[in-house]
């Protein structure tokens, strides 16, 4: 082995840790919920130990398609690890995995693979990872939607991931053709050193199917027993855990318990059959062991090894969940585990109740949003790379508790719920949408200040002053947004829209001053395109601030009929509606106009505008009410007449 093949060595696992990184990046942002259920469905069950047997199909299904034992598991460990499937549900199909990895040799024992069918050569890594890495980059490079552009890097990711494993497997190629090599296989006659030799034969070309299929080629010599035969494989079982040791590095604790679960499946098998096997064979004596085995003898035991070991741990999946758990220490669930599992499909029986677990769930990813919000604007700045996994934590919660959420308020039966209750389901119905695109455009906010940081884009002192302003004109419509929502009130979300307003009158603004800064030669192009873009985010946070304050109003004026997608809080054109437009316009437009700026409203003032808005909304309150009590006394009496 020459220096370039060491370099080709570390090369592919490079692209191997690359890929296991960006699918898993990828798998965070598309899956949301709906990935979830599906493996929920695959994995699960209300039945005892029927949802460990579909795992453990799974994981034997996807195996023997792809041929590949440790591709299954590192899957799992990116699933793991975006927070996509339990721990629990994901060691039955590592069981599974272990089986359909056996596949490969019953296929060989017919003949060698490389002579077999362009199909079969097809589901090779080795020849499914260019298309793989070629199709996702070409949807990539032309898709426009966010889905399309997430299933690409998942397709890249996984492509880059097949190989990096081909890459290792070529750096060891030669070494398969070799004699001595060879050899090695049979020069012992100890057990002990016959796993070892299995072991590391299998470590170092990364894959058991290969190792067992080179045994395979050499049982064509008449050489091999089975007291040779039967120590390699077990040892083959435990070396093929060194690429899922490799993609533990970097990921979370739960995802590390899938990987132990892997590694203590096949040494826990090892040790059951070395010790049952030799037990018998240097007590009672087991004649067929010297005898000469063939390409399926050797396919037999290596179905066999795996099969009885997934059948004797198989029913102790919870046990052995928790023992994972022991092993890796401080293992707790995480905060979306938490949340989400307010969705109890039991209380479904109870609709008041389980409506209020929906408000409660969407009450925690407002305030994921708000804290989303803080850090990306934080980062415009002060720059820190290390807040990064806690933004897209959150924004992974945001995504799952809108897929959640939605699936599990419309199977609320509504016919059990008060007209009140109703209209809190249409409202969190309406407004779960636009909370989920907050959310993006918080993350938005934060890729933006990345590249800024990146680029070493600066804005002028007046740039900055303007983004400032803003940053907390947004800041002020989250947090009357919100709190309206949770509080129930139309009088902080009458006042939503008119701050909305300011906000895209203070975009206008900031844009029309930076191209004269422009001009002047103060900004660069490049700080303009990442402000335009900061800018951009704003106006869209605010603008679906807006649609939700709008279903509050409806929500609590009870007006079914009031139109989200059309209706305006209150007329642009009366006295209240201007009174808070010109409120918010001198407390945020104001200071940043230079023919203003000395002129900037103060405390008193402020107070004086807010007390009119507020008395101009009581007397109109006032007067709906009276409207609706003389409208109510007006049916009742048209009641007792027909009486």
């Amino acid at each position: 082995m020459d220096i370039l093949s060491i370099l080709k060595l570390f090369g592919g696992v490079g692209l191997f840790l690359y890929g296991m990184s960006l699918m898993g990046q990828s798998l965070e942002k598309l899956a949301g919920g709906e990935l979830e259920k599906i493996l929920e469905k695959l994995t699960t069950s209300k039945k005892k130990g029927v949802g460990s047997i579909k795992g453990w199909g799974l994981g034997t299904g996807v195996t023997a398609i792809i041929q590949s034992s440790a591709a299954t598991t590192i899957m799992l460990i990116g699933f793991v690890n975006a927070g996509i499937m339990k721990v629990i549900q994901a060691i039955p199909v590592v069981f599974g995995a272990n089986v359909g990895s056996t596949v490969t040799s019953q296929i060989l024992r017919l003949g060698d693979l490389g002579s077999g069918s362009i199909v079969l050569q097809l589901l090779k890594p080795s020849s499914f990872a260019p298309m793989l890495a070629g199709v996702g980059a070409f949807i990539l490079l032309f898709a426009k939607k966010k889905k399309l552009k997430d299933v690409a890097g998942i397709m890249i990711g996984l492509g880059i991931l097949f190989y990096g494993m081909t890459m290792m497997e070529e750096v060891f190629e030669p070494l398969r053709e070799s004699e001595s090599f060879q050899k090695l296989f049979v020069s012992f006659s100890n057990p002990f050193l016959g796993v070892l030799i299995g072991l590391v034969i299998t470590a170092v070309i990364q894959s058991s199917s290969a190792s067992v299929g080179i045994l395979q080629a050499l049982s064509a010599t008449g050489t091999v027993t089975f007291s040779i035969a039967i120590p390699i494989i077990i040892g083959q079982n435990i070396g093929k855990c060194m690429p899922i040791i490799m993609a533990a590095i970097g990921a979370n604790k739960k995802a590390k318990r899938v990987s132990i679960a892997y590694i203590f499946m096949n040494i826990f098998g090892a040790i059951i059959c070395l010790f049952g096997i030799y037990s018998l064979y240097y007590t009672v004596g087991l004649p067929f062991m010297e005898n000469v085995v063939n390409r399926g003898d050797i396919a037999n035991v290596h179905f066999g090894f795996n099969f009885l070991t997934s059948m004797i741990l198989l029913p102790l999946t919870s046990k052995f969940t928790d023992f994972t758990a022991k092993l890796v220490g401080g293992d707790e669930d995480s905060k979306t585990d938490t949340a989400l599992a307010k969705l109890d499909e039991r209380l479904l029986n109870t609709p008041s109740i389980a409506l209020e677990q929906c408000k409660a769930l969407i009450l925690e990813m407002k305030d994921a949003i708000y804290e989303n919000y803080q850090i990306a604007t934080g980062l415009i700045y002060d720059y820190d790379e290390t807040k990064f996994p806690h933004l897209e934590e959150n924004e992974n919660f945001i995504d799952k508790c809108e897929t959640l959420l939605t699936a599990y308020i419309i199977k609320i039966d509504r016919k059990r719920l008060s007209s009140d209750e109703k209209l809190l389901v249409s409202e969190i119905l309406n407004s779960i949408g636009d909370l989920e695109r907050t959310g993006d455009y918080c993350m938005n906010i934060a890729y933006v200040a990345r590249e800024k940081n990146e680029q070493g884009i600066h804005f002028s002192p007046n740039g900055h002053a303007e983004t400032n302003s803003i940053i907390s004109a947004v800041d002020y419509v989250l947090k009357t947004t919100f709190k309206s929502f949770e509080d129930k009130d139309s009088s902080l979300a009458i006042r939503v829209e008119p701050i909305a307003e300011s906000v895209d009158k203070l975009k206008e603004i900031i844009k029309s001053h930076h191209v004269e800064r422009l001009n002047e030669g103060v900004c660069s192009i490049a700080g303009g395109v990442a402000l335009f873009d900061l800018l951009n985010c704003f106006e869209r946070i605010s603008s679906h601030c807006s649609n939700i304050a709008l279903h509050v109003i409806k929500r609590v004026g009870g007006d079914r009929d009031f139109d989200e997608m059309h209706g305006h809080a209150n007329d642009s054109y009366s006295e209240e509606y201007k009174a808070l437009y010109h409120y918010y316009e001198s407390l945020f437009i104001d200071p940043i106009l230079p023919e203003k700026k000395k002129k900037a409203p103060v405390v008193e003032y402020l107070r004086e505008e807010e007390k009119k808005s507020e008395q101009l909304y009581k007397e109109e309150k006032e007067k709906k009410a009276s409207k609706e009590h003389k409208k109510k006394n007006k049916e009742k009496h048209n009641k007792k007449d027909k009486k």
